[in-house]
């Protein structure tokens, strides 16, 4: 079993990505107040909101009912493609399971719509460490919600 891997999600959304991209650069508390069974708290430890290396820590409550925290840089910003690769640095993601996790979010047109895309990227410790699937459902959910708030947007 390999230790490396790659987890992939889609979500078909009615929402522009500059939404959805706006909400996880610029205004993650938004998300607490759209969805606060799921987020609880965005804190910023280091740099400017949105910016390249800003360092940030998500509070947040699984489907499973786990509060759990994700440390994170900002690795990468596209303003044109939506997309924001975030490396988590601490959490309980990294703390025994995975050597190393990045997560980058994207939206692309299909057909008339446009899909948000999931993209896990990760080294886990040992092959006793499951997939990070609890997680991907947990963010696939997330937005399902988000782009279910005011769908006039």
């Amino acid at each position: 079993m390999a230790l490396s891997g790659k987890l992939i999600g889609y979500i078909e959304i009615s929402k522009s990505g500059d939404v959805f991209h706006d909400l996880l650069r610029h205004k993650p508390h938004d998300m607490v107040a759209i969805a606060p069974d799921k987020v609880h708290d965005c804190e910023l430890h280091e740099g400017e909101r949105g910016a390249v290396g800003s360092v940030i820590t998500w509070h947040y409550t699984t489907h499973e009912g786990k509060k759990k925290t994700s440390k994170q840089i900002i690795e990468s910003v596209n303003e044109e493609n939506h997309t924001i690769v975030l490396k988590v640095i601490g959490g309980e993601l990294v703390d025994g399971q995975y050597k190393s996790f990045t997560n980058t979010f994207h939206v692309e047109p299909k057909g008339d719509g446009q899909v948000a895309t999931w993209t896990f990227e990760f080294e886990k410790v040992d092959t006793s460490v499951p997939y990070p699937t609890v997680e991907m459902d947990y963010l696939c959910h997330l937005i399902k919600d988000l782009d279910a708030h005011n769908h006039d947007q």
